[in-house]
């Protein structure tokens, strides 16, 4: 296993495999510490596919830049990684629910009946995607967030820390909710929104 990324999130990231029983073997970032958490830099992210040619076979991104996750989880199955998700043994996974490849689900978040996180996404310390809620590709609910039922989320889009999203909302591609926010309304793709009730940010 090597982790992609060497900042703040990939401290969250070696610490849940680990939590999992497993040892990252090094980090690929394009700069960063020699080591995080006793795990080696090994080079850039252009060093994959050598590590793939010496018989490393899996990888989990371990940065929160929702657009830069998505795209390198295709290089990354591409050049034949496996990407499998990591569930924290705290988080609860309810009736049904379902997390695709390269997911991440950090300590306590709660993944509700039938809801489903499509591939790269995180949902982060305990954070809430209630029953039937959708998150999309490379989505980020951050830390204590809480999406009632049937939110759909769109790709790239994230929920920040703390705030809050009334049932059956939908908020759309690459928007941004910021943290502490109460979401009343359906968001637009590409929005930011903060406040309670949530609003648009001014220009």
């Amino acid at each position: 296993m090597i982790i992609i990324g060497a900042g703040g999130h990939a401290h969250a990231v070696i610490a849940l495999w680990r939590a999992l029983g497993v040892e990252p073997v090094g980090l690929l970032a394009d700069s960063g510490p020699a080591q995080v958490m006793g795990v080696p830099l090994l080079g850039t992210p252009a060093r994959a596919a050598e590590l793939r040619v010496q018989g490393v076979t899996r990888a989990c991104i371990g940065f929160a830049d929702n657009a830069a996750r998505a795209a390198l989880g295709a290089e990354l199955a591409a050049l034949g990684f496996a990407l499998p998700a990591a569930v924290h043994p705290s988080a609860v996974l309810m009736d049904g629910a379902r997390v695709a490849d390269g997911c991440v689900v950090m300590p306590r978040a709660v993944l509700g009946a039938a809801a489903v996180l499509a591939p790269f996404c995180i949902l982060n310390t305990a954070a809430v995607l209630e029953h039937e809620g959708v998150a999309g590709e490379a989505a980020h609910i951050a830390i204590g967030a809480m999406l009632a039922g049937q939110v759909r989320l769109g790709a790239r889009a994230t929920v920040g820390a703390g705030a809050a999203v009334r049932p059956r909302i939908v908020i759309g591609d690459d928007a941004v909710v910021g943290a502490g926010a109460a979401v009343v309304r359906d968001v637009a793709p590409g929005a930011r929104v903060v406040g309670v009730p949530a609003r648009p940010m001014p220009r």
